[in-house]
């Protein structure tokens, strides 16, 4: 498969791993315990903005990417996004990190992991062993935003203001 296509539903049965945030669990170095986070099941009846980046704690990602979702949050929320969310081939724990070392606290941003870049894999968006960079949206599942960045290192089609201005 070559990416999600605008019209195409999102894939049923699309699970991630997940640390969900807790306040006693708020410290950086506190780990909780990875859960499933059925997909398909929570983004049903919602609008989504998923993106994907190559890894946790990458200076692109850290330095490019992930700043423009942060920043745009609170817009994002104004059209109508109930979830936001980003995957990488990191394990729940980095990727729970990576949300506490950029002061994300509960559900503004999910942090989730998408092990073995298995649902990347399956829509043919990675890059080498790890998820590609790119953003999708979603309404009731049905994919209404989907781009992979054309070359690697770049965050345009995959950027915040790129997916704010499509919804």
């Amino acid at each position: 498969m070559s990416g999600l296509k605008v019209g195409e539903q999102f894939p049923q049965d699309v699970v991630f791993s997940y640390v969900p945030y807790t306040e006693e669990k708020s410290d950086i170095t506190a780990c909780g315990i990875p859960q499933n986070y059925n997909a398909s099941k929570e983004f049903a009846g919602k609008k989504v903005v998923l993106f994907s980046v190559p890894g946790a704690f990458t200076p692109g990602c850290s330095a490019r990417h992930l700043p423009g979702y942060i920043e745009h949050l609170k817009d994002f929320k104004s059209k109508g996004v109930d979830i936001v969310a980003v995957i990488a081939f990191n394990d729940a724990w980095v990727m729970s990190a990576w949300g506490k070392a950029n002061g994300i606290k509960g559900d503004d941003i999910l942090f989730l992991s998408d092990p073995d870049a298995k649902f990347s894999s399956s829509i043919g968006w990675t890059a080498g062993p790890r998820t590609a960079r790119y953003a999708l949206a979603l309404d009731n599942n049905k994919v209404i935003y989907a781009e992979k960045e054309p070359a690697p290192g770049e965050v345009t089609v995959s950027g915040a203001e790129a997916v704010l201005a499509k919804l």
